[in-house]
C-alpha cells in the first residue's frame, strides 16, 4: 500500500470515527429517508440525493412525505447539517455516498436496474480518489461487480479505477442490503444487522466502519454477490413460506378448517417451525420482486429455480383468488360482479402504512374494473391515488360511511384504524382477506 493511499483510507476511517465523514444518500425514499435519519442521529453530515424537487423541497422545508417520519425529525436533521437537493455535482464533497434506489420488476417481470444504472452514471464524473460508494438497493448476485463498478470506471472523468485491493489508489465499492421493515416497531433501526461485502478487503473494511457508526452489528461477508444473495435469500425464505399458507389456505377452506386456528395452534411449538399467514398476494419492494430477480439471474447459468417460481405464481394468484371468492358471495346474493358497487378497504400493501409498492389492493381493483364492478376504496394514508409503473387508478379516498350502499366490501388491508365491528353491522357482504373480523361471528363474512 502507498503511503498516499494509506493516508486517505487512514484519514477516512478516522472522519468516520470522529463523525466528521460527509454522507451523501442517493434516493429519498422509504429506505434512504431513515438511513439519512440514522446517520444525523450519530451527528454525521449528510446530504440526501433525490431527482424528484418535490421530496427536495419538502426535506429543506423541514417537512416529511412518509407518514412514519415525523416533520420533528427532519428538523432535527437539520440542526445537525441535514440538508436535500438534486444536483449531483455535490457528490463532490461527501466521503461516502450510499445508493438507495428502486430496482422494480419490467412487464415481463425481468429485473429493471435503470433507476441504478442512471443514478451511477450520474455520480460516476463527480466521484474522486478515496470515496466510499455502497450500493443498497435490492438486485441479483453480481450487478455491484457486472454492472455499478464498470459504470464508475467508464464514467469517472479523472480516469479512476476501483479499488480492488490493499495495494491500489482509486474508488472503493461495496454493497449492503437494505433490511428496512415499515411499520415494524418491534425492532429500532439500529438493532439489525448490517451485512456487508466488499470490493476488496478495503472497501469492506471502510464499508464496515461506516456502518458500524449506527448500527450495533455489522456482518462481513467475503464479496458483494456474497451480501447481494444474502438479501434474496431472506426475502424469497418469506415469499415460499407466505405461499405454503396461501395453499394450504385455500385447500382448508374446501375442508372446512380455520387455516389461522391452524398456524395458531401450530406455532406453540417451541422449535421447528415460524408463523406465516396467507393473505391477498404479496406487496412491497422486495418479497414479490426478488423471486423473480433470482430466476433471472438463474438462467444465465443453465439452471431453473423450480421451486421459488412455484411459489411465485402461487402468490400471484392470490388476488385472482379473492376476485373468484367475491364472486361466489355475490352470487349468493343473486348479484354478479359487473354492475356490483364494490368498497375496497385498504390500498396498502400492509397494515398503518402508506406504502403501495406491489399493493395486492391495485391488482384486485383493477380487476374489478376489468369485470365491470363500480369500484371505490377507503384507506387513511392515500386522500388519492393516481398512477404508477403498473397501475393507473386515479381515484380519490371514500369516506366510511353509508356501508349498506355497496354489494360488497373487501378487505385487503387491515389498518388498525378501522372499527370492523361496525364494518361488518353496516355491510351487505365481507371478503376477508385478512382475517381482520376474527371473533365477528356473521353470515355476512367471507373468510378467505
Amino acid at each position: 500500500m502507498s503511503s498516499t493511499t494509506a493516508v486517505s483510507l487512514t484519514e477516512l476511517k478516522n472522519r468516520i470515527e470522529t463523525r466528521q465523514a460527509r454522507i451523501g444518500i442517493v434516493g429519498m425514499g422509504y429506505v434512504g429517508l431513515p438511513l439519512a435519519l440514522l446517520f444525523s442521529n450519530e451527528r454525521f453530515r449528510v446530504t440526501g440525493f433525490d431527482i424528484e424537487q418535490r421530496k427536495v423541497e419538502t426535506l429543506n422545508n423541514g417537512g416529511s412525505y412518509i407518514v412514519r417520519i415525523l416533520p420533528q425529525a427532519i428538523q432535527q436533521a437539520q440542526r445537525v447539517g441535514f440538508v436535500a437537493t438534486s444536483n449531483y455535482s455535490d457528490i463532490e464533497a461527501m466521503d461516502v455516498i450510499i445508493i438507495c434506489v428502486p430496482t422494480p420488476l419490467n412487464e415481463f417481470h425481468e429485473p429493471d436496474l435503470s433507476y441504478v444504472s442512471s443514478t451511477v452514471e450520474s455520480i460516476a464524473p463527480h466521484l474522486h480518489d478515496g470515496q466510499l460508494v455502497v450500493l443498497e438497493s435490492t438486485t441479483y448476485p453480481g450487478t455491484t461487480e457486472e454492472l455499478v463498478v464498470p459504470l464508475i470506471e467508464k464514467g469517472n472523468r479523472h480516469g479512476l479505477t476501483v479499488a480492488r485491493n490493499s495495494a491500489e489508489n482509486g474508488i472503493h465499492v461495496a454493497f449492503s442490503p437494505e433490511r428496512e421493515d415499515p411499520g415494524n416497531e418491534t425492532v429500532a433501526r439500529h438493532d439489525i444487522p448490517k451485512v456487508v461485502g466488499g470490493c476488496g478487503v478495503v472497501a469492506s473494511d471502510l464499508a464496515s466502519a461506516c456502518y458500524g457508526s449506527i448500527f450495533r452489528r455489522v456482518i462481513p461477508v467475503s464479496t458483494p454477490s456474497v451480501a447481494e444473495m444474502t438479501k434474496l435469500l431472506e426475502n424469497i425464505y418469506r415469499c415460499v413460506n407466505i405461499a405454503l399458507v396461501n395453499e394450504l389456505k385455500q385447500l382448508c377452506m374446501r375442508m372446512g378448517i380455520d387455516i389461522h386456528e391452524v398456524i395458531d395452534a401450530a406455532k406453540t411449538k417451541p422449535f421447528g417451525f415460524q408463523a406465516f399467514y396467507p393473505g391477498p398476494g404479496l406487496g412491497g419492494h422486495c418479497i414479490p420482486i426478488d423471486p423473480f430477480y433470482l430466476s433471472w439471474k438463474a438462467k444465465q447459468f443453465d439452471f431453473r429455480t423450480r421451486f421459488i417460481e412455484l411459489a411465485g405464481e402461487v402468490n400471484i394468484n392470490m388476488p385472482y383468488f379473492v376476485i373468484d371468492q367475491l364472486a361466489d358471495g355475490l352470487n349468493r346474493h343473486r348479484k354478479s360482479i359487473n354492475g356490483s358497487k364494490i368498497l375496497v378497504l385498504g390500498l396498502a400493501y400492509k397494515r398503518d402504512i402508506d406504502d403501495l409498492r406491489e399493493s395486492p389492493s391495485l391488482t384486485i381493483i383493477e380487476l374489478l374494473r376489468e369485470k365491470g364492478a363500480a369500484v371505490s376504496y377507503n384507506d387513511p394514508y392515500f386522500p388519492t391515488v393516481g398512477h404508477g409503473r403498473h397501475y393507473a387508478l386515479n381515484m380519490t379516498n371514500t369516506p366510511l360511511d353509508n356501508l349498506a350502499r355497496y354489494d360488497a366490501v373487501v378487505i385487503v388491508t387491515d389498518h388498525s384504524t378501522y372499527d370492523y365491528r361496525a364494518i361488518v353491522d353496516q355491510s351487505q357482504l365481507i371478503i376477508d382477506t385478512r382475517n381482520a373480523t376474527r371473533g365477528i361471528d356473521s353470515p355476512k363474512i367471507v373468510r378467505c
